[in-house]
């Protein structure tokens, strides 16, 4: 890792249009028809933008998380918000704010998760969160857009972000899929970070071998379609395309718990390094540590700094 990291940080804004309160629990096993007899459970603000802005701020960086909500779950959202102290600004719609539920199932290890697809926004509210983003982007900064988008938001809303971005100086990050990533790639972006399926799914092909992934990404690259391309891989480790060229790193060898929020993590990790002005490469490293610190906890929980620095250092010195 590098040995310093200098005290002023470029302004970061995340975006968070379907956001989710993640419930998590535990039961022996999953058993149709059945009723299930459950741990105890957790509730944590999910959503990608959110989740960006979380392990952000438990890296020492800081963040303005924008996100929508409504309902009962969405008041509930909220509180969990202010409980952990993230600067935020809330765009209030008439649905309620959905939920995911993710289940570890004991006997096994194996994990279930069920998205739930989130309410329909109005026209009037997209156009609003739309609005808040435009007036709050940081002149030179960065804008994180990130997760899936609900119904009645168009497929374009994300390459609209990343319009408003440039216009404003600053540099959009967007890790989306299907057509909104194909529509955020066709506005041009900084960096991407789709999964294989992702990726593979937007050129048409599998993706199974290093040089299929390597050229699928580099071609982002080279139409101007995105600076940066990081591909997540999962096990087999994530690969960084730019300009300068591809670097390939492996994951850490950790135990793992659950690999909700690790994409997040990933994420989250690479933009505050870049902000704290360090190199592509080093923001790689710093991002495949968050990911992997992120599994190594349980359920719907998040990855710890301590093990972040620790895999980031690990990795730095080729010691995975």
């Amino acid at each position: 890792m590098e040995a310093s990291i200098p005290p002023a940080m470029q302004p970061i804004l995340t975006l968070t249009v379907n956001p989710a309160l993640d419930v998590s629990t535990s039961t022996d096993r999953v058993i149709s028809g059945h009723k299930l007899r459950c741990g105890s459970s957790r509730l944590d603000p999910g959503g990608g933008g959110v989740n960006v802005a979380r392990v952000v701020q438990r890296l020492g960086g800081q963040t303005l998380a924008v996100y929508t909500a409504g309902g009962p779950t969405g008041e509930a959202y909220r509180r969990l918000i202010e409980a952990e102290r993230i600067p935020s600004l809330v765009v209030p719609i008439q649905g309620s704010t959905r939920q995911d539920f993710t289940v570890d199932e004991t006997a096994t290890g194996e994990q279930f998760r069920f998205v739930l697809e989130g309410p329909e926004m109005s026209d009037a509210e997209w156009h609003a969160c739309l609005a808040l983003v435009a007036g709050s982007i940081p002149v030179g900064g960065y804008v994180v857009a990130s997760g899936s988008l609900p119904p009645g938001v168009p497929q374009d809303f994300y390459a609209r972000v990343a319009r408003l971005a440039r216009e404003r100086g600053a540099r959009c990050i967007v890790d989306a899929s299907g057509s909104a990533l194909a529509e955020a790639l066709a506005e041009g972006v900084f960096l991407v970070k789709p999964s294989r399926r992702e990726l593979g799914l937007h050129f048409g092909a599998t993706l199974e071998t290093y040089e299929s992934q390597v050229a699928a990404a580099s071609a982002l690259v080279a139409d101007g379609s995105a600076e940066h391309v990081a591909l997540t891989l999962g096990g087999e480790g994530a690969v960084l395309a730019s300009k300068s060229g591809v670097t390939r790193l492996p994951v850490p060898q950790v135990q793992v718990r659950s690999t909700v929020g690790a994409g997040d993590s990933f994420l989250a990790a690479f933009v505050l390094r870049i902000a704290q002005g360090r190199s592509p490469e080093a923001a790689f490293r710093a991002a495949v540590a968050a990911g992997s610190a992120t599994v190594m906890t349980p359920a719907t929980e998040l990855c710890h700094r301590e093990d972040v620095e620790r895999l980031e250092t690990e990795l730095a010195a080729g010691l995975t």
